[in-house]
């Protein structure tokens, strides 16, 4: 048709038309104009060639390096944008084609107005449903390559006024203008987050007719209903017609994906043909997922690399480092951690040497297998780029004194201020906590002995009196043994901050405690391993394990034992110090008087109270670190970074709570904790009467420092809670000084762990959400938050589809169906405590050492495929063994990283041994 409309184009109207044209003709004439215009377009290009060699010539100095780094822009900005329209406007040719094809034949078929009819609706229909589908999807798509096509003019102007005016009055500082960037960032992502609910809904809509037409369609047909039949051809047809409409659309959207996202050639048009509307706009820049609190020396490409956030992975880093070994040698350093651990175990259940050197091989000759691959050229480049760039980084932040830390509310975002008064911030931490007292000054002329003589000598006293408990034979040899700390192993802990950006009036700092290894630290965890299980059984009625744990059990309370009234007032309470509640001999004495209050006999396991004091204050007074040219001690309960000083904080407010549950009504009110926050219900008095109650044991408990809200609404755990008349609302709620549109920090392997995130995340939001709007808009935020932080959609759309297809759910990811939403959301409720019975059976398997986990550094390769042969080999051979087989034991295999960006960057060196 488009050969037939030049034919007609270059002879005259007059003397012809398209009935006069025969087929020879047309095909004569055809091939001579297509013949004129390739010579013509070849003149052409011999001309352009002509006009190029004479300019080269014309410039001194002109290289073939020069040349050649023309001809790959030309072909990058020139060549590829006009293949990737020619290419589109092929294959919408080629869909015209065949839908005139495929209409003809249809037509051929006789077909009678009904069946004309409904073959025009569906199509239309059809068009639709795949218009409203790409464009849900390019909008969605767009976030991830950080372009939108929706117009942020008018954020951005109110943005940029606000900026204007503080700049006029005073001199911004660069917080401030971080502030500004943040606040376009979030209100242009809050923008996205309207667009694609609606988008949702129109696409549901249309896909929901088009759903009911073709049902409609074949019920006419199945019941006979009079000239409303389709035969075999025509349904045959209808539904090749169908399937090209997806075709056309499909490519229609790849093709605005390559042009305007992931190659961005619309900037080229807007920039050379002076474009005023249609361009797509950048969403964030990089220095908006960052908290700046000084200036800085970063260019575009560091501050990029650095909004990745902490827990971002360097791809292939090992490869890099280690370029001048051998794959199999880079091979043999992921597998020796995993080699290491797998040994000690087999070793320790006496397992045959021989049969020991057969699992060794065989695991690894699978993992060699999967993982000795070369990296693919465009990776390895990558790899090189961010490792020079991090290089780049490390020196710019000593050269210009800056200090590089993630931030204290467990995000995945990097703080950047000035080093001097960072520390400054934490000189005047330290001096001002009443937590901790200066033990030795390293620098000071009178110290007795040397550091290392004078560590040894704590340790060698701490030594003494665990042999003292041995030999009053409070604990066995095996015991004393585990508990006795090796100079040359243990190493000195060390104290770091964290910034807190949480704070309305600024940034303050929150200390962070390594203690892995430490003097106590085997002490600690046997205890821990003790009392763990005794404090689970004795909190168990007043604790909620978790978010969903809480507002499952809040859920019961409101909605299905329905005691909630109208009146009824909520309290939370933060408590401020957990980790120091309290001087260590008192401490010591809670402890001890809960266990003899709750213990039937004097005894815990193999030891008595008394032993367990004893440890306790080996423990207590004994936990030591250092800052700078200080080792300080405490002298208030432990390190946070201990799992022991939780549990013993645990056992001290479970004592403490035992004050307001004397003035609750456990038949009426609702009231549990976790860990430093609490939650109860009053139906006692009104919020005056109740801020007195709770003044007064402020008052008679000084030590026990906390922040309470009261009121019918309150927030609680990340959740929003009302009481409406005796009617329980919630939903998720955000605290407005922490970062929105910011993935967790996390460990490990972080693509794994953003895997798990999303769906807890996905399962909080339903438990927490009792609104079904509410809850579309927490999954959208959700979704948005991945992509904006560079997971793929096929990642976001694969793991929200499994969250709906695990209750065969799908239609309700694009419903507002209240009543349906509520099913749903029990159904989940369910699911959470079931899998509530999972965590306690997993924790008991490791209270009673029957949790086997192993790891390896993973870089690159199957991951998955490794890990499912392993669980196979692990079967194969330990199935009939009495402690190692599946029924007996619970093995968790789990890849980790080999460097994030905060153990590159942000982390303190670690310590050495306390003596060489």
């Amino acid at each position: 048709m488009q050969v037939q409309a030049l034919v007609l184009s270059k002879r005259p109207f007059s003397s012809i038309t398209t009935t006069e044209i025969n087929q020879a003709e047309q095909q004569t004439t055809c091939e001579r104009l297509l013949q004129d215009l390739i010579l013509e377009l070849n003149q052409q290009m011999q001309q352009y060639q002509q006009q190029l060699n004479e300019t080269k010539k014309s410039f001194k100095g002109f290289t073939s390096m020069m040349d050649e780094a023309l001809q790959h822009y030309v072909q990058e900005y020139g060549v590829q944008p006009l293949q990737v329209k020619y290419e589109m406007r092929k294959s919408i040719v080629t869909h015209d084609f065949e839908s005139e094809i495929l209409e003809r034949k249809y037509l051929q078929e006789n077909p009678n107005e009904y069946q004309l009819e409904i073959a025009k609706h569906l199509l239309e229909l059809r068009r639709d449903v795949e218009k409203s589908k790409r464009a849900l999807l390019e909008l969605k798509q767009g976030v991830f390559f950080n372009k939108s096509s929706l117009s942020f003019q008018s954020i951005q102007a109110s943005i940029s006024t606000s900026m204007d005016t503080t700049m006029n009055n005073n001199k911004m500082p660069p917080s401030l203008l971080n502030t500004d960037e943040k606040r376009l960032r979030y209100q242009k992502l809050d923008l996205l987050a309207i667009h694609i609910p609606e988008a949702e809904l129109t696409y549901y809509r249309f896909q929901h007719l088009f759903d009911v037409e073709l049902a409609r369609m074949w019920q006419n047909h199945r019941t006979l209903v009079k000239n409303q039949g389709m035969t075999t051809a025509l349904t045959h047809l209808l539904e090749q017609r169908l399937t090209q409409m997806t075709s056309r659309w499909r490519d229609i959207f790849n093709y605005r994906i390559d042009y305007f996202l992931r190659y961005s050639y619309d900037e080229l048009d807007y920039l050379n043909n002076n474009y005023e509307h249609g361009q797509i706009m950048k969403i964030t820049t990089a220095s908006s997922a960052l908290i700046l609190d000084t200036t800085h020396p970063f260019n575009h490409e560091q501050l990029q690399l650095l909004s990745r956030g902490p827990s971002y992975v360097p791809p292939c880093l090992m490869y890099v480092l280690f370029s001048n070994e051998s794959i199999d040698d880079i091979v043999k350093k992921q597998f020796a951690p995993f080699n290491h651990q797998l040994m000690t175990l087999l070793e320790k259940h006496k397992i045959n040497l021989a049969v020991r050197m057969e699992i060794q091989d065989t695991i690894f000759k699978e993992f060699k297998n999967c993982f000795s691959k070369s990296i693919p050229s465009g990776l390895s480049q990558r790899a090189l780029y961010e490792k020079n760039l991090i290089q780049s980084i490390h020196s710019a932040l000593k050269k210009h004194h800056l200090i590089l830390r993630r931030t204290a509310d467990n995000m995945n975002t990097f703080y950047i201020g000035n080093r001097q008064d960072f520390e400054a911030k934490a000189d005047q931490y330290l001096t001002r906590s009443e937590d901790y007292r200066v033990l030795i000054n390293i620098n000071a002329e009178n110290n007795d002995k040397p550091l290392d003589v004078a560590l040894k000598d704590m340790i060698d006293s701490m030594n003494t009196l665990v042999e003292q408990l041995k030999t009053h034979k409070a604990i066995k040899d095996d015991l004393y043994k585990r508990f006795i700390a090796d100079v040359t192993k243990t190493k000195l802990p060390y104290l770091y901050f964290l910034p807190n950006i949480s704070k309305e009036n600024g940034i303050s700092l929150v200390p962070i405690i390594t203690s892995h290894q430490s003097a106590t630290w085997k002490i600690a965890k046997y205890l821990n391993q003790l009392l763990q299980p005794f404090v689970d059984k004795i909190l168990h009625s007043t604790t909620f394990a978790d978010e969903t744990d809480f507002i499952r059990k809040f859920y019961h309370y409101a909605n299905t034992e329905r005691r909630l009234r109208p009146t009824t007032l909520f309290c939370s309470i933060k408590i401020t110090n957990f980790y120091a509640l309290d001087e260590h001999q008192h401490m010591i004495d809670v402890i001890g008087y809960c266990l003899q209050d709750n213990l039937v006999t004097n005894r815990l396991e193999p030891l008595n109270i008394q032993t367990i004091r004893n440890l306790l204050y080996v423990f207590l007074y004994n936990n030591i670190f250092r800052y700078k040219d200080n080792i300080y001690a405490f002298t208030k309960g432990g390190p946070n970074t201990m799992p022991l000083t939780t549990t013993l904080s645990n056992i001290y407010l479970f004592v403490w709570q035992k004050k307001l549950l004397k003035e609750i009504d456990q038949n009426i009110e609702f009231f549990g904790r976790h860990n430093d926050q609490l939650f109860f219900t009053w139906n006692k008095s009104n919020a005056l009467q109740l801020e007195t109650f709770l003044q007064d044991i402020r008052e008679k408990h000084l030590n026990v420092r906390f922040q309470k809200l009261i009121g019918s609404s309150v927030q609680f755990m990340n959740a929003y809670l009302e009481n409406r008349q005796g009617q329980l609302y919630s939903r998720v709620h955000y605290d407005p000084n922490i970062p929105r549109y910011t993935l967790p920090y996390v460990i490990g392997h972080s693509k794994s762990a953003y895997s798990d995130w999303l769906q807890s995340a996905l399962i909080r939001a339903v438990c927490y959400c009792t609104s079904v709007e509410d809850f579309q808009q927490e999954r959208t935020y959700l979704e948005l938050t991945l992509l904006i932080n560079g997971y793929s959609l096929l990642f976001v759309e694969t793991h929200v589809k499994h969250f709906f297809n695990h209750f065969h759910a799908q239609t309700l990811r694009f419903s507002r169906s209240q009543s349906a939403y509520d099913n749903f959301r029990q159904q989940w409720f369910t699911f959470v405590e079931q899998r509530q019975e999972l965590t306690q059976e997993l924790r008991k398997f490791d209270q009673n050492d029957r949790l086997i986990q192993f790891n390896y550094i993973h870089d690159f390769g199957p991951r998955c495929r490794f890990n499912r042969e392993f669980y196979q080999l692990w079967f194969h051979y330990f199935q009939q063994h009495p402690k190692l087989s599946q029924e007996k034991c619970k093995i968790i295999l789990q890849a980790k990283h080999f460097h994030s960006l905060n153990s590159l960057l942000a982390m303190e060196p670690p310590s050495p041994p306390v003596q060489q």
